[in-house]
C-alpha cells in the first residue's frame, strides 16, 4: 500500500492539538486521540456516545513504547513475538508512573493495548510522542466501520479528519486476552483462540459475557444495524434480507452472500459492509443462516448474537 506522508503529517498535526481523527487498522477503523490527554479521551467518548464505564484500547508502535506505561510478563512476550503487530489486544496492569489518561481506563489500574499492523497506522504511531486511544470509529453499539466512507456515514462533519487507508483487511475487531494471571479471552476477534493456545501451551478461559464490563466489546447490545435480526434461519420471510455464508446460486435480490465457497475469513471481511448495505436499503429485518462454529466463525456468530439484542 502506498503511504501518503502528507496525509500522515496532517493527521499528526490535528492529533497534537488534542483533537480526534479516524484512522485505518487491519481490523476496523478507529476513532483516535492522544491517550495521555484527558481532554482528547473525553472527546472520543462524546463523539461515539460511548458509556464512560467502557474503557478504550490504546495503540502503540512497539514494545519499547509500551514499557513505560505497563507491567509485562512472559505470556505477553511470547504472544507479542508471535502475533504482533496484529489483531490481538492485551489486558495488562498499568505501571505506577504511567501517563495514560484515567478517562481512557475508567480509573482502573489496567489497560487494553494493541500493536496494529496497518502500514499507515504504524507510520503515524512512529511519528507521535504518545500512544493513541482508538476504539472502533462508530456510534456506540452500532456497526463498526471498515472503510473511510463508513466513518463519514456515521460522523459526517463532526470528525476533524479521516486518514484513509482503504478497506480493513480483516474486517472484525481484535481478539482481547487478559494475561495478568491465568489467560482469559474477554472478546472474540480476528485472531483464533486455537493459535493463542498453541503459543502459550495453557488452558485459556473464554469470559466474553461478564456481569461487569472490563474490556471493549463485552456489552450485550453491540455491532447493531438498528433493525431486528433472526439467527440460524432456514426459511426467510419475503420482506427481510437474508445473509448466508456460502453462495447457493439462488438469484434472489434479498439474498446476500458473504463468500462464494464458505470461506470464513472472506465472510468476516464482508460482514459489516453487507450489514450496512442492508440497513441503507431500509429492510425491516435481517435473517441470518447458520454459520460453522470454528475459527473466525466464532467471532461472526458473536457479532450476530450481540447485534440481535436490538
Amino acid at each position: 500500500m502506498k503511504i501518503n506522508l502528507s496525509n500522515i503529517k496532517k493527521a499528526k498535526k490535528i492529533l497534537d492539538k488534542n483533537e480526534c481523527i479516524a484512522i485505518p487498522t487491519e481490523t476496523v477503523y478507529g476513532l483516535a486521540a492522544n491517550a495521555y490527554s484527558d481532554l482528547s479521551c473525553r472527546k472520543i467518548f462524546k463523539l461515539k456516545r460511548r458509556p464512560r464505564n467502557n474503557p478504550l484500547i490504546v495503540h502503540y508502535y512497539n514494545f519499547q513504547d509500551l514499557k513505560k506505561d505497563c507491567i509485562i510478563n512472559n505470556d505477553f512476550l511470547k504472544l507479542y513475538k508471535k502475533f504482533c503487530p496484529g489483531p490481538l489486544t492485551f489486558i495488562l496492569n498499568l505501571a505506577k508512573k504511567s501517563k495514560i489518561s484515567k478517562v481512557a481506563t475508567n480509573k482502573k489500574m489496567t489497560l487494553a493495548v494493541r500493536f496494529p499492523k496497518h502500514p499507515i497506522m504504524r507510520n503515524l504511531l512512529k511519528k507521535l510522542k504518545y500512544p493513541l486511544a482508538a476504539p472502533s470509529a462508530n456510534i456506540s453499539s452500532k456497526l463498526s466501520a471498515v472503510t473511510s466512507q463508513d466513518v463519514k456515514e456515521d460522523f459526517g462533519k463532526k470528525i476533524k479528519y479521516i486518514l484513509d487507508g482503504g478497506k480493513s483487511s480483516i474486517g472484525v475487531e481484535s481478539t482481547i486476552i487478559d494475561i495478568r494471571g491465568n489467560p482469559k479471552i474477554l472478546r472474540l476477534g480476528g485472531l483464533e483462540i486455537s493459535k493463542i493456545k498453541k503459543v502459550l501451551n495453557k488452558k485459556i478461559v473464554l469470559n466474553n459475557n461478564p456481569k461487569r464490563i472490563s474490556a471493549p466489546g463485552q456489552s450485550m447490545l453491540h455491532y447493531s444495524p438498528g433493525i431486528p435480526i433472526r439467527l440460524n434461519v432456514k426459511k426467510v420471510r419475503k420482506d427481510e434480507a437474508y445473509i448466508l455464508i456460502k453462495d447457493t446460486k439462488k438469484n434472489n435480490q434479498n439474498y446476500y452472500y458473504l463468500s462464494k465457497n464458505g470461506n470464513l475469513k472472506e465472510a468476516a471481511r464482508k460482514l459489516y459492509s453487507t450489514m450496512r448495505i442492508i440497513k441503507n436499503k431500509k429492510f425491516k429485518s435481517i435473517a441470518v443462516a447458520k454459520i460453522p462454529n470454528k475459527g473466525i466463525g466464532k467471532k461472526i456468530k458473536d457479532i450476530w448474537r450481540r447485534a440481535a439484542k436490538f
